[in-house]
């Protein structure tokens, strides 16, 4: 089994002939996508949007796949200065149709009848609801001279501060007993049954970002004062309205998840506190505790364990995802350890030329890293439906992006714990316990860290010794009394790429979303059994092509309303009250 991930599958190198080629080729597919958008023809609707809609497709298959090659080169060293031009050239050749394409999202706004033209296509039939969003979505676009600008503005603004942030956390150095570490070891230590390397381990971290945070500073201040300048000029109301428009999802929807969450805080703050008792601790759990193992949590995997754990578990829910995990495995989709210059974190990139998956993580054989992976393998999974369809409807939002995923750590945790007794199960329960209190107090915190930023953006430049002080105040109001207030995570605001993405904000409530979403889906298949399944793919495959709530619609789910999130919650809550039984009299 190989400990890094292959990427033969679309290359063998920077000098590979069909790398050369396949670049060259690009800029002759932007050629043509140009050459189409200049005939559009209002009087024949249907066939110019077909054409363009067909020189799209090639662009993105092409771009995607020399994208995906260079940019994962560089997420797994962040010092492949020729993976960062070639990415850079990607995107600036990218930019070349930009004028092209706002042209066509014009064109298609202002096609009358637009349902009509649609249906008379086979391939506007397939693109039906992309074309409507191009419609709708008209009125934040700006003219075409504009956009262009700002896509080129972009290399040297938000994108770069963006690429500054990833370099200096993949660089950093952390001093530890004598040693030094990157970013990623030092945190994997969290989980580390020693009290005192878990507690050190934290000092250490915390100290090593007064090496970047002013730089990181800069970095956030400026992404985040693109944002506010251009929902300006798009006309949104706020930041937070683009992301919901980018999530395809209602402010109902956001506002009944976050009603739910609110009312059941209380609960997850008994865990965390309980938890606290348990190790010691008389003011609430510590930061640097959070990880802390207990019962029998504390078990190690290799690599091959954790495939076979996987396998096993996964082979008792459907076949084919079974399947896709041991060629993950065994076809080498997976970049497992930590090392210098590596990207922190974990992710799933989606290579659609090959229909195949690569994931990235920072393996160190805790169920929380096997866990991780049954994530990222969700992703993959969810991958596999979307590439039924064609490129241009491959694309899903943010929030149901975090189904698939979520769905399969329930899988997981809910199978361990079931064939668990004493001990280990109660090192189980708190696992899982540990991460839906991240998708709840900590992804709350974030979205509170966020909304704050923007809000005091308006008044000037935000320091890291306020970023810090916003952080804290977050991280206070989402996890109350549930967490010792002297140790709590100031910089947890340097560590979290997800507030750097050019772009792209609030990249934390659908993590909550995603959870709650795929705990009620959960429910169901207990329900159903194997005829869930099926309804199951097909609402994985329509994320790409419909909104949140119409997804959640056809498992006969109102995102709009509480009881849906309440009901997950409350099966969560229920574990905590078996924690509590479990624990009591052991403090």
């Amino acid at each position: 089994m190989n400990s890094e991930w292959s990427l033969k599958e679309l290359y063998s190198g920077y000098e590979d002939p069909a790398f050369l080629a396949d670049l060259a080729g690009l800029e002759e597919k932007i050629a043509e996508y140009n050459k189409a958008a200049g005939a559009l023809d209002r009087e024949k609707p249907a066939q110019s949007i077909h054409n363009l809609l067909v020189a799209s497709d090639a662009v993105s298959e092409l771009s995607g796949k020399l994208y995906s090659f260079c940019s994962l080169q560089e997420y797994a060293n962040s010092a492949d200065k020729q993976a960062a031009d070639y990415c850079e050239k990607i995107r600036k050749l990218q930019q070349e149709r930009t004028r092209a394409v706002v042209a066509f999202e014009k064109f298609v706004a202002e096609v009358d009848d637009l349902e009509g033209v649609t249906a008379s296509d086979e391939l506007l039939k397939e693109y039906a609801y992309r074309l409507c969003r191009m419609k709708e979505g008209a009125a934040h676009n700006l003219s075409e001279e504009v956009e262009e600008a700002v896509a080129k503005l972009e290399l040297s603004g938000a994108s770069a501060w963006e690429k500054q942030r990833s370099y200096l956390t993949a660089m950093l150095k952390v001093d530890y007993d004598g040693k030094e570490l990157t970013l990623p070891d030092i945190r994997n230590l969290a989980y580390d049954k020693d009290p005192s390397v878990r507690r050190a381990a934290y000092g250490a971290e915390l100290a090593s970002y007064a090496k970047i945070r002013d730089a990181a500073a800069f970095s956030l201040n400026n992404i985040k004062q693109q944002t506010l300048t251009m929902i300006k000029l798009r006309h949104y109301a706020s930041p937070l309205e683009e992301t919901l428009w980018q999530s395809r999802m209602k402010r109902e929807t956001l506002d009944a998840m976050f009603t739910a969450m609110r009312e059941y805080f209380p609960k997850f703050r008994q865990y965390l506190r309980r938890k606290g008792e348990l190790l010691g601790h008389k003011n609430g759990l510590p930061w640097y505790d959070l990880f802390a193992p207990m019962g029998g949590s504390s078990r190690r995997f290799t690599a091959q364990e954790a495939k076979d754990y996987l396998v096993g578990i996964f082979g008792g829910f459907a076949e084919d995802l079974a399947a896709m995990v041991e060629r993950a495995f065994d076809e080498a989709w997976i970049d497992f350890y930590p090392r210098k210059g590596k990207q922190g974190g974990a992710f799933c990139a989606d290579l659609y030329c090959v229909r195949q998956s690569r994931i990235l993580t920072n393996f160190d054989g805790t169920l929380s890293d096997v866990v991780t992976l049954a994530h990222e393998l969700g992703h993959a999974y969810h991958n596999q439906q979307i590439f039924e369809n064609r490129i241009g409807n491959t694309g899903y939002p943010m929030p149901v992006a975090e189904t698939a995923s979520n769905f399969n750590e329930t899988i997981v945790m809910d199978a361990a714990i079931a064939a668990a007794e004493g001990e280990e199960r109660l090192g189980l329960i708190e696992s899982q316990l540990q991460d839906v209190t991240q998708i709840m107090c900590d992804i709350y915190s974030r979205y509170l860290f966020e909304t704050a930023v923007f809000e005091k953006k308006e008044d000037g430049f935000l320091f890291a010794d306020e970023l810090d002080g916003l952080m804290l105040a977050a991280q206070k109001e989402a996890y109350g009394d549930g967490l010792d207030p002297e140790f709590l995570h100031p910089g947890m605001w340097i560590n979290k790429q997800h507030y750097y993405f050019s772009g792209l904000n609030f990249y934390n409530f659908p993590y909550a979303f995603g959870g709650l979403f795929a705990r009620g889906l959960y429910a169901q298949y207990r329900e159903e059994g194997a005829a869930f399944l099926p309804k199951y793919r097909s609402l994985l495959k329509a994320t790409a092509t419909c909104s949140v709530e119409d997804a959640a619609a056809m498992a006969g789910i109102d995102l709009t309303k509480p009881d849906f999130f309440e009901k997950s919650l409350k099966s969560y809550a229920d574990r905590v009250d078996e924690f509590l039984s479990l624990t009591e009299g052991m403090r």
